[in-house]
């Protein structure tokens, strides 16, 4: 049965994901209950885990060992992510509670040239690059979730904004800063 399982996890099978969790879950949920010390956040962990595994061919490869331990890897690997993130998030919000408001500053309205300048210069980027600077700026999405919403790599986003950005440095030269 495990060999059965294994090749159709290999060949990405529609129901071989959900036959893996249903053989490994108590398991995974036990390894990831253990490092979270929250049994909501293990069923979230373990979730989380096997989509990216699911999301990544190849990821898994039977020469290294089974299926079972490679899962087991995976959803401790996730859950130490998360608590590392959750431990710096945590850090910023202390540090920040501890600076003193920001002073009451008036801004000088935004010049309708400017902007026009600013909307043409984006106009004439590459579209994988506008998309992405819109999505980072005026969206306000971080890299990695522009990456997961237009289906490509986390490097290549940040590559995009970078490009971008030097082009519209180039093109827009001297625009005077608010």
């Amino acid at each position: 049965m495990e060999e059965r399982l294994v090749e159709e996890f290999i060949a990405r099978r529609p129901d071989a994901l959900g036959r893996a969790y249903e053989q490994y879950a108590p398991q995974l949920i036990a390894v990831a209950r253990h490092a979270m010390g929250n049994a909501a956040a293990a069923e979230d962990c373990v979730h989380d885990a096997l989509l990216r595994v699911w999301r990544t061919p190849g990821s898994f490869r039977p020469e290294r060992g089974s299926l079972r331990a490679f899962l087991i890897a995976c959803v401790r690997n996730e859950a130490m992510s998360t608590l590392r993130g959750s431990v710096r998030r945590d850090a910023r919000e202390r540090r920040a509670a501890l600076l003193d408001p920001p002073e009451e500053t008036t801004r000088e309205p935004l010049d309708f040239l400017d902007a026009e300048r600013v909307r043409a210069a984006l106009a004439r980027l590459p579209e994988e690059q506008r998309a992405a600077i819109v999505q980072a700026y005026f969206k306000n999405r971080s890299q990695s979730e522009i990456a997961d919403h237009l289906g490509v790599p986390l490097g290549t986003i940040k590559s995009r904004i970078s490009l971008g950005l030097r082009k519209l440095q180039l093109d827009l030269g001297e625009v005077r800063a608010t």
